[in-house]
């Protein structure tokens, strides 16, 4: 039997250096629910336990749309919200690991059409919300509450949702780490069913300190513009403009509309366009007064009607977007996501152009407003609910952006129209949950003591040497044993 000198098997441990291997941490998951104003998507998160200077690398596991309006729509419809949130709710059940639960952090965020329920009816709000929160609290995840989002706090989170993505915090280096890679920020465009928001980095003095934010991601600071605009989201907007067609035109009964196709006709209860805090209305209606449409498909008509509809006069501020809004000028990239981007592939898909300047910018608006109902239909077969009001929303787009906020010839191809970025959908959902894992702890580290690989060959070198020399000795030993036994019988 070969035996290795203790003293030998101590150098060994000596020489060789050990050094601490990390474990690879367990995943941490998280839920948000966007409870916007036309329906509620669910989207399941989940990002490594261990962070990155204090914010979670967080990346969309799956997401799920609930079926149905949005929950500010079930007000006065008792249980109505909660039980739309089933379905989605088992799913994340099915999809998160079970030993997961009890660590995964639920947030529901209500939006645009929340805030409106809550100017117009706050008691029906609170019960909504209340209700909603009480489903989520029976799942064994670990509920975080159940809240009204700010016009603000959408607008930042979004803008913190379009840099994650583009990796404009962080960016996965070719050694294996998550490097800083100091990029400039891009700018966020939203348009929603009730709001639009409008966010960037900017240096110059915000004069309105509510359109202020400052927020720390990956160990950097951050001063950006946000501003949100409730009733500027594309279906209160439309609603806006129909009040407004029916009170220029002086008829409760039957108007034309400059922006729908010329050869389409509705009939509408009148009282659904005022059942809004987005439109006022001197006298109330008659539940069963009807509202008669006749499209005209004028483009000069639609504009005209459409830019009434914003303020560019009073400004109290040495500068301003519209209705008397404090704004900075615009500076760097931009992305435009949700009805952004949808009007935007519309009209590039309408006119056969791409759109690259604020001149095909109105093209392609000229050629989808002088389109006929039947024409888009044997266009786009599929997308005959929405096609009537594409007129107005390219108009809309076109003021916001060029009116509004200020973009021209020279800013406006800096601007990205995406309805996804890397597979992931955009929105403020995604910046919710980065920032919201901050408030997360992180897993204790598991360490083991291992040898590197520049050790590993150093210890197979020494012992093989050690075992050759060994064997040497061995047979050194026999051969003297064997001359001895010869010599001497």
């Amino acid at each position: 039997m070969i035996h290795v000198p203790t003293g030998l098997t101590g150098i060994l441990l000596l020489v060789i250096n050990l050094e601490d291997i990390k474990e690879p941490a367990q995943l941490m998951y998280g839920i948000v629910l966007d409870a916007g104003s036309t329906h509620t998507s669910m989207f399941i998160y989940k990002w490594p336990a261990d962070k990155q200077n204090g914010t979670g690398i967080v990346s969309q596991h799956s997401e799920c749309h609930v079926k149905g309006g949005g929950i500010s729509s079930y007000a006065g419809v008792r249980g109505g919200a909660a039980r739309s949130l089933a379905e989605c709710m088992e799913k994340a059940m099915q999809e998160i690991p079970k030993s997961r639960h009890e660590l995964t952090p639920v947030y529901l965020g209500a939006t645009a059409g929340m805030r409106l329920l809550n100017v117009s009816k706050p008691k029906e709000s609170d019960e909504v919300l209340k209700e909603v929160g009480d489903k989520l609290k029976t799942y064994p995840f670990s509920f975080k509450g159940a809240t009204i989002l700010s016009g603000q706090e959408e607008g930042a989170y979004g803008w913190v949702t379009v840099n994650y993505l583009l990796e404009k915090f962080i960016k996965y280096g070719f050694v294996g780490q998550w490097l800083s890679p100091g990029r400039d920020t891009v700018g966020a465009l939203d348009l929603g069913g009730a709001s639009t928001q409008i966010t960037f980095v900017t240096e110059q003095t915000v004069e309105n300190k509510d359109n202020l934010m400052k927020l720390r991601l990956y160990g950097r600071d951050y001063k950006i513009y946000t501003q949100s605009f409730l009733c500027y989201g594309r279906d209160q907007f439309l609603l806006k403009l129909l009040a407004h067609l029916i009170t220029t035109q002086g008829s409760n009964s039957s108007i034309v509309h400059p922006c729908y196709p010329a050869d389409y006709e509705q009939s509408i209860k009148l009282c659904s366009v005022f059942d809004t805090p987005c439109n006022k209305r001197q006298t109330p209606c008659k539940s069963d007064d009807n509202l008669q449409i006749k499209g005209t498909g004028n483009y000069n008509q639609c504009m005209g009607n459409v830019s009434h509809l914003f303020s560019f006069n009073h400004c109290s501020y040495s500068k301003c977007s519209f209705d008397g809004v404090f704004q900075p000028n615009i500076t760097g990239n931009f992305m435009a996501f949700s009805a952004f981007f949808y009007t935007h592939l519309f009209l590039q898909r309408a006119a056969g152009i791409t759109i690259t300047s604020i001149a095909d910018l109105e093209d392609a608006t000229r050629v989808v407003c002088n389109m006929s109902f039947q024409e888009m239909q044997n266009m786009f077969p599929d997308e005959a609910k929405h096609l009537r009001d594409y007129c107005a929303d390219s108009i809309l787009l076109r003021v916001l952006l060029i009116n509004g906020y200020g973009f021209s010839d020279l800013s406006f191809p800096h601007i990205s129209f995406q309805g996804k970025a890397e597979d992931n959908s955009v929105g403020w959902f995604l910046g919710y949950m980065l920032s919201l894992s901050n408030l997360l702890p992180a897993e204790n580290v598991l360490l083991r003591k291992a040898l590197r690989p520049d050790a590993w060959r150093a210890a197979i070198f020494l012992f093989s040497a050690l075992l050759i020399a060994t064997i040497f000795f061995l047979i050194r030993s026999y051969q003297k044993n064997a001359t001895k036994l010869c010599c001497y019988p």
